[in-house]
């Protein structure tokens, strides 16, 4: 396909305007740090992360426009640019590296040090953005107008709009603050508790409830009412239907893997004991099959990529917007990497197999940038991705005599690059489009890139261990649905000592659905995690449809409104991260000596919960307000405004 030469960028390419400022990397680098641990915060619950393109775009536009009182959209872009790089490095190591900390608790060992979580994204993150870069003019300049970005374009248009003002950055800041707020006192003061449960006592083995926490309501709202009802219809099956026929069958049979009479097990037991391995062969039925449809684009993709990439044009072009990093620098970086990954301890491969998985991770770079720009980054099947390098590599770990311990980790490790290289790239792409609009200059940005990826590799070492510390990875708080699906996958190629029984189940329940056309993931993802998280997902799923047919003076208004609430759920998501994060820290400071060594909470500091907690009916109320704040920033506001 030949380049698109009637398409003319917002800023032209000869006009030279503030890009890569000391504002827009700090700023940046402080949003992919935040949004990094939010979303890796977030992941590690619900099993979901959301794009910070947007949110990262309106803070900037918030700060350099109407504080700073500076006026460069392309400061602006490459703040975004940089914060995104932290979401991204978070999605993909959270599928895979919590694995490594489950397995330190119970083989009694110590966790995976910080710098061996930083080196793995790092390695990861670098590669996905160089395999990206010699493939810019390919997929995101000679392709303009086939593939549509559609995350890269709405960051676009969300920063044009911003040359209007900088007051949608409000919003935003709204729903942080709001949110931050409403956690610290349901978690924090504990004044009333986040989880409302009601175990059936007549439907035995059942139970409902809900966690009333702005981040769900958020990913709900974002998600819209069709994915946010097939997670429902996910924890429907597994608690109102699967749970109660385990316990009316099992009776006082002790059915492995559990090791209590089932009539004993009350329904987060039997979630624990059996329900979490139908979901998790549900959702790696999912994943490969997600990755089994896009087998025959995933081959022309790879093909046309390489074809368009090699009808480039060979001369250098003198356009400030045609200026990449130059490839034997992307080359020298790339080698050392590939050193990097081969000399690691905590990654056993050779150097042939480190230069193996450099060319594994090039091959989905290309996919992922590729599917993302026809499908956005939501559905591309980076689970997939991961699951099938964890097979590959630990079958081959396993035939070459890495067995135990150490082949486990190594594998994880291994699949853990490979599912950062695909996350980071998919981003990339979606930002160099939006920079490709706008006129940015990609070399900037590249730079950009690669700031934001090292920022939140640093970090995110940090951010895990304080999870951990506080909570515990594959436990309530933070289940971690695709870090256990890894580690299972892993367990059971090396041992063989998974209830495949229950797997094969959930993939049963898997293909079928496949047959319906019903989106497999979601509903597995559903099945797998506590019907209380799936509960306030789907009012903000509901929420959103209300948004989408209430009668509105035009479609414009109607649209405002919804791009509003999206802004106002994504500062939530947010600010319940941060403060989830912030509340980890306090988990793990020890007070005093008759508490050395236990968690310290500020509940058990300021004495709050026992002299003003509401319980479960106080939960409820201010799960209502907190739908109506919604309304407040979107809605309602909206008609002040007109009025």
């Amino acid at each position: 396909m030949e380049k698109n030469n009637s398409f003319k960028p917002f800023i032209p390419a000869d006009r030279i305007v503030p890009e890569f400022t000391a504002t827009s990397v700090v700023l940046g680098i402080l949003l992919a740090v935040l949004f990094g641990a939010a979303n890796a915060y977030l992941g590690l619950r619900v099993g979901m992360t959301v794009s910070a393109s947007i949110p990262a775009a309106v803070i900037s536009m918030g700060i350099i426009r109407v504080l700073l009182r500076k006026d460069s959209i392309l400061e602006n872009n490459m703040v975004q640019t940089i914060g995104s790089a932290g979401e991204s490095v978070a999605a993909g190591a959270i599928f895979t590296l919590p694995a490594l900390f489950m397995w330190a608790a119970e083989w009694g060992v110590s966790s995976p040090s910080l710098i061996e979580i930083s080196l793995i994204a790092l390695c990861g993150g670098l590669l996905g953005v160089l395999f990206m870069i010699p493939l810019r003019k390919a997929l995101i300049v000679q392709e303009h107008g086939v593939l549509p970005y559609p995350e890269g374009t709405a960051c676009s248009e969300v920063l044009l709009a911003g040359e209007r003002g900088g007051s949608q950055s409000t919003t935003v800041f709204a729903g942080l603050g709001i949110s931050a707020a409403y956690k610290f006192i349901a978690d924090g003061l504990k004044l009333f508790p986040s989880k409302v449960n009601y175990d059936l006592k007549s439907y035995k083995g059942a139970a409902v409830g809900i966690d009333v926490l702005p981040a769900l309501l958020g990913v709900g709202y974002i998600c819209g009412p069709r994915i946010s009802s097939y997670m429902m219809a996910g924890g429907i099956l597994s608690w109102l239907v699967l749970m109660p026929l385990i316990s009316l069958f099992g009776g006082v049979s002790i059915i492995f893997p559990g090791t209590d009479p089932v009539s004993t097990m009350d329904p987060s037991t039997l979630w624990n004991n059996y329900i979490k391995y139908i979901g998790a062969g549900a959702v790696a039925t999912g994943g490969i099959l997600s990755l089994a449809k896009s087998l025959p684009l995933i081959g022309r993709t790879f093909l046309q990529s390489v074809q368009s990439y090699n009808r480039g044009p060979s001369s250098k072009s003198s356009l400030r917007t045609d200026d990449d990093l130059p490839m034997r620098l992307i080359a020298v970086i790339i080698s050392v990497v590939i050193i990097v990954i081969w000399l690691a301890p905590a990654i056993p491969v050779t150097l042939l197999g480190a230069v193996a998985i450099a060319l594994f991770g090039f091959f989905f770079a290309t996919v992922s940038a590729r599917l993302v720009g026809l499908v956005g980054s939501s559905n591309n099947p980076v689970s997939g991705m991961a699951i099938a390098t964890l097979l590959l590599s630990t079958i081959l770990l396993k035939y070459t005599g890495d067995v135990g311990r150490h082949g486990m980790s190594g594998a994880i490790a291994i699949g853990s690059v490979i599912c950062i290289i695909a996350a980071i790239a998919g981003d990339t792409s979606q930002d160099l489009k939006t920079g490709y609009i706008l006129g940015a200059t990609p070399r900037k940005q590249q730079i950009g890139e690669l700031i934001g990826v090292v920022a939140a590799s640093l970090a995110l070492g940090g951010v895990l261990y304080l999870l951990n510390a506080a909570w515990g990875f594959g436990l309530t708080e933070l289940p971690a649905p695709q870090a256990m699906l890894m580690k299972m996958v892993v367990e059971g190629v090396m041992n063989g000592n998974l209830p495949w029984t229950l797997v094969f189940a959930g993939a049963g329940i898997a293909v079928g659905l496949e047959i319906l056309r019903i989106p497999v993931l979601p509903f597995a993802v559903g099945l797998y995690l506590p019907i209380h998280l799936s509960a306030p997902i789907m009012a903000g799923g509901l929420l959103r449809l209300w948004f989408e047919r209430r009668k509105a003076r035009s479609d414009e208004a109607r649209k405002d409104a919804i791009d509003s609430g999206i802004l106002y759920t994504s500062g939530m998501i947010a600010g319940e991260g941060l403060v989830g994060v912030l509340l980890a820290v306090f988990a793990v400071i020890k007070v005093g000596v008759d508490s050395l060594g236990e968690p310290v909470y500020l509940d058990a500091v300021l004495d709050l919960s026992e002299k003003l907690s509401l319980g479960s009916i106080g939960s409820l109320v201010f799960f209502v307000l907190l739908i109506l704040s919604v309304l407040k920033f979107s809605i309602w506001r909206k008609a002040s405004r007109i009025g």
